[in-house]
């Protein structure tokens, strides 16, 4: 599954993410590798609670 994903810089530092085809799903992380293995685990969650799982 292929997901766009935006990234943005965050004020106080680091990054924040959105996935605008889930709209509860944003995470936040210190760096771009943080950031993308969060990523991965807010889609996770997010399909997950969609699914009812």
């Amino acid at each position: 599954m292929k997901l766009k994903v935006i990234i943005h810089a965050a004020e106080e530092g680091g990054l924040w993410a959105e996935v605008p085809a889930l709209p509860i799903c944003v995470t936040q992380g210190e760096t771009m590798e943080e950031l993308i293995s969060n990523i991965h685990e807010a889609v996770e969650g997010c399909l997950m609670v969609g699914a009812g799982i």
